[in-house]
Formats: structure tokens, sequence, C-alpha cells
């Protein structure tokens, strides 16, 4: 089978899948969907970073797809119920890469209260400013972190270990790391926050999500940081509040427009401010994260080609099934709805299949059940569950 992988993906994902049996393309850049939807003919596994859209069209030009691993955290730049429903399961490394990103924003959190991007930039020039005006430390500064989530807990966690004291936001209910507050409202966050940092996702309600009204209700002088999603930011308005002097500095790795492949041209409006930094989405992007991410994402692909392994896939239903020794396997993908499982066991049995193992589980419209038998399944058992009016797939191991 072949494995197309896009974007610089880390090169241990190539020493996994080739070690697995599957010939892999690299490409060093994301496609457009047109690109893509011409590159995909006898592609089973597609590899994927953010910059590559994964859309209707695309998944109705690849037939032999099997699944999409995104080698990053987020999964916003897949269609992910029209890949479900076509039984395509898409994969992610949620964890992967969370210390390099919390990393990144600590560093910028120091960077921007010690004036350092104007510091460095003046030294550059041949000048010496050595002055502590403006400059400050972070312990004892409040930290409000919008997002409280894998990334946004850790990022409580070391930064309250610094000294920060840590409120954040968020609308699912999550528990408080350390001595952490919760605060009821975003507004709330914003007033007392002497740095606000973004941790959000990029679902399209997110689009615009921190714009004009919540850089004025920020805190006069407080730091900006967003290492989430570009479009979640109005950037325009974050360049009027730091013109005007309401925003002290801001930081940010993320932006609604980021070019397609290394060495392009890059636009912002907040290029040229000083008191900016600016960063080419690298909040990932450390050879640590990266082989792990290549290593995890390569490895769940893997595992649903050969075994049907489901674990951790974010569109199907998950179904973590030990790796096949002896016997024959069937994963049976179907419309979730009562008595299925009741209909595939019946037939197994009429057609004398010993059935050895089995695991289900349902996820949304769509179940998943995987048998293992001690012999083949009958050509039989197999014809008729895939003229089954439940049936998605049916594959063999």
């Amino acid at each position: 089978m072949k494995a197309l992988l896009l974007e610089n993906i880390h090169p241990v994902a190539v020493e996994v899948l080739e070690d697995r049996g599957f010939e892999v393309e690299l490409r060093p850049g994301s496609l457009s969907e047109a690109e893509l939807a011409q590159s995909l003919d006898g592609v089973a596994l597609l590899g994927i970073r953010s910059n590559t859209h994964i859309t209707e069209k695309v998944l109705d030009a690849a037939p032999d797809l099997l699944a999409v691993g995104c080698f990053c955290i987020g999964t916003n730049q897949v269609a992910l119920d029209a890949a479900a429903e076509r039984g395509i399961a898409v994969f992610n490394a949620p964890y992967s890469n969370t210390r390099s990103v919390v990393e990144l924003v600590i560093g910028e959190i120091i960077a921007l209260a010690r004036r350092l991007p104007e510091k460095t930039l003046r030294m550059h020039d041949g000048i010496w400013d050595k002055s502590a005006r403006g400059s400050h430390e972070v312990r004892g500064r409040t930290l409000g972190i919008v997002g409280y989530g894998n990334i946004g807990t850790q990022l409580s966690n070391v930064a309250e270990a610094m000294g920060m004291r840590v409120v954040f936001y968020d609308t699912a209910d999550r528990p408080a790391h350390g001595n952490a507050r919760r605060m009821r409202s975003m507004d709330d966050l914003l007033a007392i926050s002497d740095v606000v940092s973004l941790h959000v996702d990029g679902r399209p309600g997110n689009a615009g999500f921190f714009g004009p009204e919540q850089f004025k209700a920020m805190k006069p002088r407080a730091m900006f940081i967003n290492a989430s999603r570009g479009m979640v930011v109005d950037d325009l308005a974050l360049r009027d509040h730091l013109l005007s002097g309401h925003i002290a500095g801001a930081a940010l790795d993320v932006f609604p427009v980021e070019p397609k492949a290394q060495g392009d041209a890059f636009e912002s409006v907040l290029r040229g401010l000083d008191n900016v930094i600016l960063t080419p989405h690298v909040g990932g992007s450390t050879q640590e994260a990266q082989e792990e991410i290549g290593w995890f994402v390569a490895g769940k692909l893997a595992g649903f080609a050969h075994e049907g392994s489901t674990a951790l896939a974010v569109n199907l239903p998950a179904v973590v099934v030990p790796p096949l020794e002896t016997g024959h396997r069937m994963g049976f993908l179907h419309v979730n709805v009562p008595g299925v499982l009741a209909e595939v066991n019946a037939l197994l049995a009429q057609e004398g299949d010993n059935v050895t193992g089995q695991h289900l589980a349902t996820r949304g419209q769509l179940g998943y059940v995987v048998t293992d038998a001690s012999n083949q399944l009958s050509e039989g058992s197999l014809q008729r569950l895939r003229s089954s009016e439940h049936c998605r797939w049916v594959r063999t191991w």
C-alpha cells in the first residue's frame, strides 16, 4: 500500500511506515485542493500537518484512502464528518507537542516582559540601550489562560512554578491545577491578567473569537499571546491596540493566512512592530516533538490499516484491539442502530464461523465491530455483511 506524507513530516514516520510494508512518498509543502485531488490515486494513507485541507472534494477523489494522519494537534483542517461517512479514519497527536508549545509561550512571556525584541533590535543596529525602563519580572504577575485543555493546563503548571498567578477561562468544566483560579467569564479574566494567552481550537465557531471588544477589555499595558489558531484573532484590532499603547506587547505563532511552503513570502499587518514577536507556526516544531508526533501518528495509521485498530481516532468509534497473532480478523463499520451486533453474530453462526474475540464501539451515527475468528470467514458471510442495509464497509486481515 502507498502512503503520501506532506509538509515536512519527520523522517521517523517514514521509517515506521516502511517497516510496516508501505511505499512512502514525501512532499515538502502543502497541496491545494485541486493538487491534492490529483495526487491521491492509489494512496491508502495520507499524512498532513495544519496547512493542508482535506475537503469533501478531496475525499471524493480518493477511493483508495483508508486513513488520514494529522501530524499535529488540530484536526479542523479535515472534513471529519465527511471522512467518517466514507469510513476514513482520522488520527492526530493530541499530546506529543504540548511541552514544546508551552516552552515557547513561557519564553515569549519572559521576552515580552523584559522587552527583549526591542533590545536585541537596537543592539543589532549598534545602539547600547542599557535601561530598566519598561522591563519587568514575570514573578507575581497574573497569567490569564483562555482555553484550559492539554496545553493550557501544562502552561498553568509551569507558569505557577515560576511564581506567576494563574487564572483561566474555559467553556468546558475543567478542574483547576495547583493554585489556578477559574474565572466566571472571559471579561473577568481579561480585566485582571497581565498576560493573556490563547489556547482554543480551530472549530468554525471560534473564527474571530478575539477581536476589538476583547482587546479593549484587557488590562491596560497587558501582553497578548496567540499560539492556538490564526483565525481566532483579529490581527487588525490587535495592531490598533498595540499602536495606541493599550497592549504593551504581543507574540503570535499562528496567522489567518499562512504561506504554503518553506521560503514563501509572509505578509501580516503586525510586521515591523518592535514590541511584537512573530514566529512561523513553530510552537510544536522542536526535534523532540516532531519525532514523537511522527512515531505516534504513523503507528496509528499502520495499526488501522493492518489490524483495524481505531484507538484515538477522532471521527470513528474507538476500538482498541490487540495485534492479531493467530486466526483471522474482520472489521465491520455500520450505521449505529439497535440489533446490528446480534445480526452479525447470527449471520456468522449460520455460516459456521467460529468467533474467538469481538470488540464493539459506537460513536454518533456509526458503530464499529472487530471480530476475530479461528478460521478465515466464509465468503458467504462477507457477502451477506456487505449487502446489509447497515453496512458502510467490511475489511478483513
